[in-house]
């Protein structure tokens, strides 16, 4: 053409048919390599944690959404990248696109190599990057590769459709049924029923040293236990809860890795009582409840964004060079009542510690509404709660604030597990809270003398070093912090509390409601009634895994002293020598602290200089008070850190606060250290 004699005739050679198929075959090689590197391990985790869904209340279209965006949104956007790098040539082009081949291959090998070889961090890293390098050389010197990459381009579609009809996660999206039959009136008597269900709650974290509920640090668990019986050798039966509420409340052991969803648990509590009840059930992970019988909570949907942030988390867990435990479970958090936009209840007022009649809208908002329902009816009616809590991640100062922690504290190692347990017992000090709300509101509307009102929880967790969590390590160490949960059951009008120590196990659990409901369940179940003979054989059962019971031990374990504070804590200090520097986080919130809008800085954490030997106490202070002592562990990835928790709200004032820490030696002495 006149004036450019070369250009358009080039651009047409280079996008023309020749052009335009080379560019398809390399966006199907960027389709299959992602589809290795990400598509299929994230839709891997997802498929198998419909609770992760079921919990963030998110519908079929959010769903789909949310799996186009992982199948389709990362190809597009390296597919772009690519393209445009052709505007600066076919060199670049080719480049571009075996540089994108080296680095998807190398994200690929870093997943491997964390499951088949024992290297991580830097090492594997380098390992991927070999990988990677070999890989584009590969791809750049001969055909075979990128043929091959080709045809496992189709990956994705087929992940796509395992996880939508094979995976677990399917029945959320595509459920079939609604649910199972109703039970059968075996009376005329059909009394409220009450029952809330708490979360990763250790019996032994409530016990004191007679073996009772410790009345100075749970007032309200001690006092539902005076009123009610109170099965003490309780044992949930796995430590996964979309295993274990299904077996509570169809009577039945977990038999296959099914989603918590009424689809594949047509017969359970729900279904049973929804035709002789109304039901108002406030779920959490699970979807039990056929939409045909129970009143669907109004809470807000939580929405696509925030199912796309989890994921984003996901993610980089999964391509992480190190280990990580990938459960969806861990980031559950109870939205507050203020972030739902709930009108909170109102506070316990003759609490001297709940000092901030704000704290009420830190109530989880699906307790909030759980509360606001219990009311009297003139149909019978079940009142059901799954609350997360006192489960991580925690939040919550025995008095109802909130406070921040950095989500990568691990909850393993020498010093750690002393720390997450402590914040457990501070979480359950709040929880200890709900329970007495609870109790408040029951006696308010009357329902506490009329209905019958059960309190327990699905299973436990380990605060065992080496064997920390609910996985089966954790069950085979510590069978006592697992398994055993408790379980509390007030018949309707029971004056006086009582304790049975007969062999129960969770799947007793929907048995025992429905004679006390008057109700005859019309399927068989493994479990047996309290009002049958106990069993006689003391073992009992738990399965890590579907139809894999593993065998217990049986008998109510023994308490689990609370950690005893340092002789410091309490103490008050002043001047000292200095002892260096050390690193601390979020300082800036204890430069202006407002006890009215329920938050606290009562985390404390950061990194002491390498000097410090192990083993060495750290005393933090705040405004010249020692609120806690921990030890200097070894370092880890993240340097030499420390973390304290000040579970003691009355070490903060409105306003400025001072931070001080100091390093305790042999004999007492301390040594502050200045704070960066």
């Amino acid at each position: 053409m006149p004036g450019d004699p070369d250009g358009t005739r080039k651009a047409g050679r280079r996008w023309g048919w020749g052009g335009w198929r080379a560019e398809g075959g390399r966006v199907l090689e960027v389709t299959a390599l992602v589809g290795l590197a990400v598509t299929q391990p994230l839709l891997d985790v997802l498929g198998r944690s419909p609770d992760f869904f079921l919990f963030h209340r998110a519908d079929r279209g959010e769903i789909l959404l949310l799996v186009a965006l992982v199948a389709v949104l990362p190809t597009v956007a390296l597919g772009l990248l690519g393209m445009l790098s052709g505007l600066a040539g076919r060199p670049t082009r080719a480049a571009t696109h075996t540089l994108l081949v080296g680095l998807l291959v190398g994200a690929l090998a870093v997943q491997v190599g964390r499951h088949v070889t024992p290297l991580r961090g830097v090492p594997l890293l380098l390992v991927a990057a070999v990988a990677g390098v070999a890989a584009a050389l590969a791809h750049r010197r001969w055909r075979a590769p990128g043929r091959v990459l080709r045809v496992a381009a189709v990956g994705p579609l087929l992940f796509v459709g395992l996880f939508l009809f094979a995976s677990p996660t399917g029945p959320v999206v595509l459920p079939r049924g609604d649910g199972g039959a109703a039970g059968t009136a075996i009376g005329d008597l059909h009394p409220p029923v009450v029952m809330l269900v708490l979360d990763e709650l250790p019996l032994v974290s409530l016990l004191g040293a007679d073996g009772g509920v410790d009345t100075a640090r749970y007032p309200h668990f001690a006092e539902l236990a005076a009123g009610s019986t109170w099965y003490r050798n309780s044992t949930g039966v796995s430590g996964w809860t979309p295993y274990a509420l299904p077996a509570m409340l169809t009577g039945r052991y977990p038999a296959q890795p099914f989603a918590p969803h009424y689809s594949h648990y047509p017969d359970n509590l729900f279904t049973a009582f929804g035709g002789l009840y109304d039901i108002r059930a406030e779920e959490s992970i699970t979807r039990l409840c056929p939409p045909s019988r129970c009143e669907q909570p109004v809470a807000p949907e939580q929405g696509i964004g925030v199912l796309v942030r989890e994921t984003g988390k996901l993610a980089r867990q999964i391509t992480a060079p190190h280990d990580s435990r990938i459960d969806p479970e861990d980031s559950y958090r109870e939205r507050t009542a203020e972030e739902a936009g709930i009108d909170a209840a109102e506070p316990v007022p003759n609490d001297p510690k709940f000092r901030w009649d704000s704290l009420n809208v830190n109530q989880p908002a699906r307790f909030t509404s759980f509360l606001n329902g219990l009311t009297p009816s003139s149909r019978p009616t079940l009142h059901f709660l799954h609350l997360l809590m006192p489960h991580s991640p925690w939040a919550y100062l025995p008095s109802g604030a909130r406070y921040e922690a950095p989500e990568d504290f691990p909850n393993e190692g020498e010093g750690w597990v002393d720390l997450a347990r402590q914040r457990h017992l501070a979480q359950l000090g709040y929880t200890d809270r709900l329970i007495g709300e609870t109790i408040r509101t029951l006696r308010a509307s009357g329902l506490w003398d009329r209905a019958l009102v059960v309190v327990t929880a699905d299973h436990g967790v380990s605060f065992t070093e080496g064997a920390q969590g609910r996985g089966e390590g954790a069950i085979r160490a510590a069978p006592d912090q697992v398994a055993w949960v408790p379980t509390f059951v007030r018949t309707p009008g029971q004056r006086a509390g009582r304790v049975d120590d007969r062999n129960w196990e969770h799947v007793d659990l929907l048995p025992t409601i429905a004679d006390e409901a008057a109700i005859r369940l019309p399927w068989q179940v493994d479990g047996r009634s309290a009002r049958q003979a106990p069993r006689t054989e003391p073992g009992k059962v738990f399965y890590d895994r579907p139809s894999q019971p593993m065998p217990i031990p049986g008998g109510v374990p023994a308490a689990m002293p609370p950690p005893q504070p340092h002789p410091l804590v309490g103490t008050s200090v002043g001047d000292a020598p200095s002892g260096g520097t050390a690193v601390v986080g979020g300082q800036d919130a204890f430069r202006a602290v407002d006890p009215d809008d329920g938050r606290l800085p009562a985390m404390v954490w950061g990194t002491v200089p390498d000097r410090v030997a192990d083993g060495t106490s750290l005393a933090v202070a705040v405004n010249g008070v020692v609120g806690a002592v921990v030890p200097v562990v070894s370092p880890d990835a993240g340097g030499r850190r420390f973390a304290a928790l000040l579970a003691d709200d009355r070490l903060f004032r409105p306003g400025a606060n001072r931070l001080d820490l100091y390093l305790v030696g042999a004999a007492g002495d301390l040594r502050r250290l200045a704070i960066a």
